[in-house]
């Protein structure tokens, strides 16, 4: 895939912390769908990483569901922490840790449960960042996480690839190489599947503004360094409107869905860490799989 730009990757997100849950319905939905997968596993964690945690969505609801556990939230970028911090409750707020997803400031063997939403996609390397997930996992821990496929946005992509040769659209993994990353991470019993969601548009124009806002803009290093000009962006929103369907303009989203175990026996590996201690539980059955129709929106 086209290597993301993690600078322009984490500005962007800095710069959308503020307004970020005001268009963030996408997200918040499969945040609810990945949570609603832990109704399958037994599982007591003591600490919980949510791995790119945004402005916090997931915490409170991690913490009605394991109301013993501390929420480690970790995020590449400082201004989403800083609106993740003030979930929970006074006694109760996470720990608010700022970092890579691929290079993790954690002991080995620290945590109980990894969730993800919506994060992976901005990891270069897919093996690295598992690997460091399963280093920093007790055995017997659980990494639950969704991220997006190559279909995401692809009318959007098509229509660029109408405009010009530019990458305009940030990469997204097959779910066949988050798997098989999984599997060269050594994670146990790795399970995947994909539903697809689609938002709809009244014009291009609402589209590009959510993503704006969402700080969700194109990071690829390959990315157009000027700004597209007014016939560009013309050309992009004819091209587009190819896709109109029943007076809407859709926007699809591949979602994966993916969790795996940490094996009970697993390598002790080296790095900087800050320790936490770690109580482990045991697991049980695996999530089962949800799929429901698409996601409509105005």
């Amino acid at each position: 895939m086209t290597p993301i730009d993690k600078r322009r990757a984490r500005l962007g997100f800095e710069r959308a912390a503020a307004d970020y849950d005001s268009v963030a319905l996408l997200q918040r939905e499969i945040a609810d769908r990945m949570l609603e997968r832990l109704d399958y596993v037994r599982l007591e964690p003591q600490r919980i990483l949510d791995l790119g945690a945004g402005t916090g969505y997931a915490i409170d609801a991690l913490h009605r569901r394991y109301p013993k556990a501390r929420v480690i939230a970790l995020d590449f970028a400082q201004g989403m922490l800083l609106q993740a911090r003030r979930r929970g409750r006074w006694l109760r707020r996470p720990l608010c840790v700022c970092a890579d997803a691929e290079s993790l400031p954690l002991a080995d063997g620290s945590i109980d449960l990894i969730v993800s939403n919506a994060t992976i996609q901005w990891c270069n390397d897919l093996e690295r960042t598992f690997v460091d997930c399963l280093r920093v996992l007790r055995p017997g821990g659980l990494l639950q996480f969704t991220t997006f496929g190559p279909d995401t946005l692809k009318e959007l992509r098509d229509a660029w690839s109408r405009v010009d040769r530019h990458s305009h659209v940030s990469p997204f993994p097959d779910m066949h190489d988050v798997g098989d990353a999984l599997v060269r991470a050594r994670f146990a019993d790795p399970v995947l599947d994909a539903e697809r969601l689609t938002l709809t548009y009244e014009r291009v124009h609402d589209l590009m503004r959510d993503l704006k806002v969402l700080g969700a803009r194109n990071a690829t290093q390959e990315r157009p360094r000027a700004l597209a000009g007014r016939a560009r962006l013309d050309a992009l929103v004819a091209a587009y409107e190819e896709h109109r369907r029943d007076g809407r303009l859709p926007a699809s989203y591949e979602v994966l869905h993916g969790h795996a175990w940490a094996p009970e026996q697993k390598p002790v590996t080296g790095g900087v860490a800050i320790p936490v201690s770690a109580i482990g539980g045991r697991r049980g059955s695996d999530p089962r799989p949800r799929v429901r129709p698409d996601l409509q929106t105005p």
